[in-house]
């Protein structure tokens, strides 16, 4: 199994932190935020690692020089989104095909117990999307409002046919996507063949082809293939992305 981690984004709303350091290297509670998401990997069996970056590339790249990273860059993250910058790693998705290893990709804006990515490598099928159950406790400690921030997770019969939108109430929440998920091997390459076919000149959730959000790239590969499944878990992550969070204990 290969581990893919997403660290092209400029991390605006964690400014001044991240004026000298990327958002991965801003520290929680002493310690970058990337060296806790290696730890989870590496202790859940996974070392062979890629990272995309993008901003302040060579300071990433400096500062894990001895860590055996495989990386990639998004020169374009300034005007591109989390899809584009997870296809700039074809690289390593090819690898996953002719090796026959599943893909575990993450945030990396994301700090998570071993125990959640465990649940994920645990998960079988072709694609798994790891959901907090208990997401309210940790949305109502970083919002006045959870609602103004939470998206739509809809389920039914196990597999999740909505994803990502903007809720009108909470009963539309069956739980939290994180910024974590897995594509079987076996699934990759339809992953790959299906993105290289979407039209380039369509809005998704209003956003034109390269800002997609990766929920709106998840949504359309659920409704082309139907195998999404919610792999749950009640907490044991949190989310850095303002300088509020940055309080929260884990």
């Amino acid at each position: 199994m290969k581990a893919l981690i997403l660290a092209a984004g400029r991390g605006t709303r964690l400014d001044p932190l991240t004026r000298l350091v990327p958002k991965c290297m801003v520290a929680y509670q002493n310690k970058p935020i990337i060296d806790y998401e290696l730890s989870a990997i590496r202790n859940n069996g996974i070392n062979d690692i890629g990272i995309v970056s993008g901003y302040l590339s060579n300071v990433l790249r400096s500062y894990l020089k001895d860590e055996g990273i495989k990386f990639y860059t998004n020169d374009n993250f300034m005007n591109t989104n989390m899809v584009s910058t997870m296809f700039c790693a074809k690289e390593l998705m090819q690898e996953c095909l002719r090796q026959k290893q599943d893909l575990i990709v993450s945030y990396a804006d994301i700090i998570y117990r071993d125990s959640v990515l465990q649940k994920l490598i645990e998960y079988k099928g072709d694609l798994g999307i790891i959901i907090d159950k208990n997401w309210e406790e940790l949305w109502t400690k970083r919002f006045q409002d959870p609602l103004s921030d939470a998206e739509t997770l809809k389920i039914v019969a196990n597999k999740i046919v909505e994803i990502g939108k903007k809720p009108n109430s909470i009963s539309e929440i069956q739980g939290q996507y994180i910024g974590l998920f897995k594509f079987s091997y076996k699934f990759l390459g339809d992953v790959m063949e299906f993105y290289n076919s979407m039209d380039r000149n369509i809005l998704y959730d209003e956003k034109d082809f390269d800002n997609m959000y990766m929920t709106s790239f998840l949504q359309a590969v659920i409704d082309k293939y139907d195998n999404g499944v919610p792999v749950d878990v009640c907490g044991g992550w949190i989310e850095i992305d303002n300088l509020k969070d940055l309080q929260i204990c884990l």
